[in-house]
């Protein structure tokens, strides 16, 4: 096993090319096992009466509002998302890619692994139907996999609108989730218009990561006056505007921070980012070290297959203590309104990662394409680069 792992990082280490932003692969890594994070400890399927809903703990512990602080990273990948996605633009239009084959290729590698969700589900969901399990059950436990997929779409849009937005500043977007929560929340305003922050709103981000790929951002006091103001200004909105300070949704509140994203959490975003561009330095020290870089490449090849699993991860485990147990198990199948859930669940958690190490096994093929390929997005000004690993 010891000489397989070395083997592993050797093969990483010499197919990464020298102009490799490992930073940045950092960063998407640790946005996507943040999410991964949050919906484990957030989320929870009670067993009631044969059935199975959906319950969070936040319901019932609100001093576990800070977990959301930490978890809810996707500012952090659409940061990501947007320095690589201008970058990869800049490029493709110096080796004269057209845009059509460029935003094709983005977008069939986004949604390949996403077809294998959508399959394996709908068959699941209708064997669990003619079997007997109630229509409430499974809609609850369709609902988890499939309901993390929208910012998938939101994502496709802000790539295909690249060319348009990469140059936009985010003060520009960042206005008008102002204008929209001012005239919706403070005004009385139809709560539809809410929907324009959908995209809006996680536009700030991509277009802060495509001001960071332009060279922006450089300086130590604007990155720890993004970190600052932002924080500054999530806490007043939440402390005297109104906003929850839950930066996810909880169920039965009136107002979600994310459902569509508001300001408070736009601004909080902000926040996230400073921390991440002020984090890219010691990250790209720590990464030199090749074990430390091979785990996070292994992450980043296998990001899409991480986040569209790790539900199912944790749907399978519920379900086969459930059948094995033959009844609730605390921090499984329990409600979650108290400390000892917290600790119960707490242990559950390498259970989840073991079944999600399993769907990884099983499915990372659609993400990579059927070969093992170490696909290289280049940094703004440099070719991008596909190496066999």
């Amino acid at each position: 096993m010891r000489e397989a792992v070395r083997r592993l990082v050797a093969r990483v280490e010499a197919a990464t090319p020298p102009g490799r932003d490992r930073g940045i692969d950092a960063l998407r890594a640790l946005a996507v096992l943040g999410v991964v994070g949050g919906h484990w400890l957030v989320t929870a399927l009670v067993a009631d009466s044969g059935t199975v809903r959906g319950a969070s703990p936040l319901t019932h512990l609100p001093q576990l509002v800070p977990v959301s602080w930490v978890f809810q990273t996707l500012a952090v990948f659409f940061l990501v998302g947007g320095q690589v996605a201008a970058g990869s633009w800049a490029s493709a239009q110096e080796r004269g890619v057209p845009y059509g084959r460029w935003v094709g290729g983005r977008l069939v590698r986004l949604f390949r692994p996403v077809a294998a969700v959508l399959v394996v589900w709908s068959l699941a969901a209708g064997a669990m139907l003619a079997s007997g399990v109630g229509e409430p059950t499974v809609l609850a436990l369709a609902k988890l996999v499939w309901s993390p997929l929208w910012f998938l779409l939101v994502f496709a849009a802000l790539t295909a609108l690249t060319p348009l937005v990469a140059r936009l500043h985010p003060a520009w977007p960042l206005a008008v989730v102002l204008h929209v929560d001012l005239v919706r929340l403070g005004l009385g305003g139809p709560r539809e218009l809410g929907w324009v922050n959908v995209v809006a709103g996680w536009l700030v981000p991509y277009c802060l990561g495509a001001l960071v790929a332009r060279g922006g951002l450089r300086g130590l006091t604007s990155r720890w006056a993004l970190l600052l103001g932002g924080a500054a200004a999530a806490a007043v909105l939440v402390r005297w505007a109104g906003y929850p300070a839950s930066m996810v949704g909880v169920p039965g509140g009136s107002l979600s921070n994310l459902d569509p994203p508001s300001l408070a959490a736009v601004t909080f975003g902000l926040a996230q980012c400073g921390a991440a561009v002020l984090l890219l330095g010691p990250l790209r020290r720590a990464l030199r070290r090749p074990p430390v870089w091979a785990a996070v490449a292994v992450v980043n090849l296998s990001a899409m297959t991480v986040f569209l699993w790790h539900q199912t991860a944790m749907i399978v485990v519920t379900a086969s203590a459930l059948l094995a147990a033959g009844e609730p198990l605390p921090g499984l199948h329990t409600v979650p309104d108290g400390t000892g859930w917290v600790l119960a669940r707490l242990l559950w958690l390498p259970v989840f990662a073991l079944a999600l190490l399993v769907c990884w096994a099983a499915f990372r093929g659609y993400e990579q394409g059927g070969g093992s390929l170490l696909v290289r997005e280049s940094c703004p000004g440099r070719k991008a680069e596909v190496r066999r690993a």
